[in-house]
């Protein structure tokens, strides 16, 4: 289901973590509009008292720690399959496994905004509570309809991620943005990896059963829930909650003024244009700005391609580790739970995955002329991966193969996360990948309707993983035609552009903006970072 993500728990896990390495992509922002506008007046909680906001980031990664210590995660496809659920692999395929991609896209939205609405502490709360029920449901029930609850609460917890990334935020100034979201981040893959190897140990050498394993996930569950009850909670966020700041900050220099201020004849018209300062307001809404600034987002020929990447290829990403669980009991059914080896897959996947995000920070090229070119390289490999992860009958081929597809794809995850947030406030950041995690799973829900769902085609997962193949395939052909359109372009350009063309195309590595950047206004008169 599900493992950072899939239709099995390794999937799951897998989804989770790879949401964790992505939405922390505004962490690449070291200024945001926020501060720009009010460097003073609304400090972080804890900005006053160093001591403070270091326990509160502690606390906060330890919680990021333990609410990713699943250790059954891996193992929820061959529970659901194996005699203790007795579920067949066409139900799992089919009926089960497609809820999750409905429940995450019907959840994301209300979660990314009462995330902010309220403050992210409820939605972490919210997800601790949903975990609990996935866990008990599994320990507990056994009908097709609880198994499908099962995976919309799954669908509701992998939603609520968003609060934890975007958390630790609002707990310290700017300068520290990177440097923390660094330790979140770090967090849940040490989590998550630790999980894995857990709960691959537990199968192999403490030989108990799927249930215990469950019921142990659980207890870590239950622990992580209280833990969400116990974090401090914000008094500010990005969007909603500024705006409130801002407000109130008027109405207090509305009350300075001195008397003869209100009596001034000139000034007798305020009251009437009372209705003309809240239209005002919200005109001048952070929420409002970002969605006119998202039209000038479209015309950056960089960020389109990388945020066109982030919704088309995360969407196959995602599809792969929905059901690569299934894929793998159908390679090699083992009959004995000790001879599952997805814990440790899981626990090798995250470790690549993770030294890839690092790799990539050291990669430096003229991203403006090749980015085309590299994706559609990566993107052929997976393909070429996908097609042979189908073809073999060999489950350690298999096991490797889903272990560089998963590594490839991380590589370019903080490619794509500087390539985008770079150039944006973090408030406008955090809705643009919003919005692509939207997109990407609106496609995800179209696929598998269409050929995963009972009511769809309702094919098998070899054959979903043939249509998977053909995806990445025709992604791989738009970008080689692409990247040689570009590439032209930029050659024939060359000497007629002389020493400007040059300085364009200089390599760039991923670095974080510098905190002296100097800011250019936006269309919409607001300030970004150059």
């Amino acid at each position: 289901m599900v493992a950072d993500d899939s239709a099995g728990s390794g999937d799951r896990s897998d989804g989770k973590m790879e949401m964790d390495l992505e939405v922390p992509a505004s962490e690449a922002v070291e200024m945001t509009a926020l501060e720009a506008q009010s460097p003073s007046k609304d400090p972080p909680e804890g900005a006053e008292d160093p001591t403070k906001w270091k326990w509160a980031v502690i606390f906060l990664c330890f919680y990021g720690f333990m609410g990713s210590i699943k250790p059954g995660e891996p193992f929820i496809t061959p529970y659901l399959l194996s005699p203790e659920k007795n579920f067949t692999r066409e139900e799992v395929t089919n009926e089960i496994t497609p809820i999750l991609t409905y429940s995450y896209m019907v959840m994301l939205v209300p979660a990314f905004l009462l995330t902010d609405l309220l403050r992210y502490k409820p939605v972490l709360v919210i997800q601790g509570v949903s975990q609990v029920v996935i866990w008990v449901i599994l320990l507990l029930c056994s009908t097709l309809l609880q198994m499908q609850f099962m995976e919309f609460f799954y669908g509701v917890n992998m939603a609520c991620r968003v609060a934890y990334s975007s958390y630790i935020f609002s707990l310290v100034n700017p300068v520290l943005y990177q440097r923390v979201a660094g330790y979140s981040r770090s967090s849940v893959l040490l989590g998550v990896f630790t999980s894995s190897v857990l709960g691959q140990l537990c199968m192999s050498f403490g030989n108990i059963s799927y249930y215990t394993l469950n019921a142990i996930s659980l207890g870590f569950v239950s622990f992580s829930l209280l833990l969400s009850l116990c974090l401090p909670w914000p008094k500010r966020s990005l969007f909603f909650n500024q705006t409130k700041n801002q407000e109130q900050r008027e109405l207090a220099a509305a009350a300075s003024k001195s008397e003869l201020d209100k009596m001034n004849p000139k000034e007798g018209g305020l009251s009437s244009a009372a209705p003309l300062c809240s239209v005002s307001r919200w005109k001048d809404s952070v929420f409002l700005q970002m969605l006119l600034e998202l039209r000038n987002v479209l015309k950056r020929p960089n960020l389109r391609l990388w945020s066109l990447w982030w919704v088309f290829n995360s969407t196959g990403y995602y599809l792969v580790l929905f059901y690569v669980h299934i894929l793998w009991n159908k390679v090699y059914p083992a009959t004995e739970s000790k001879h599952v080896y997805n814990g440790a897959v899981e626990a090798a996947s995250t470790l690549l995955s993770a030294i890839a995000s690092f790799m990539a920070g050291f990669v430096k090229i003229r991203w403006n002329v090749w980015s085309e070119l590299v994706i559609g390289i990566i993107t052929a490999v997976q393909a070429g991966l996908l097609l042979f992860m189908r073809t073999t009958d060999n489950i350690w081929l298999c096991y490797l193969a889903y272990v560089l597809f998963r590594g490839f794809y991380q590589f370019l995850v903080p490619i794509a996360t500087f390539q985008i947030a770079s150039s944006l406030t973090k408030e406008l950041c955090a809705l643009v990948f919003g919005i692509n995690t939207f997109f990407g799973t609106i496609l995800k829900s179209i696929i598998n309707l269409i050929f995963s769902d009972k009511r769809g085609l309702a094919l098998d997962v070899h054959s979903q993983f043939l249509v998977y193949f053909i995806y990445f395939a025709i992604l791989t052909v738009i970008y080689f035609v692409c990247a040689a359109f570009v590439i032209t372009r930029h050659y024939r350009n060359q000497p007629r552009s002389g020493g400007g063309a040059s300085e364009q195309a200089t390599p760039t590595e991923l670095s974080p903006v510098a905190i002296n950047s100097e800011t250019q206004p936006l269309s919409n008169g607001k300030s970004a970072i150059a």
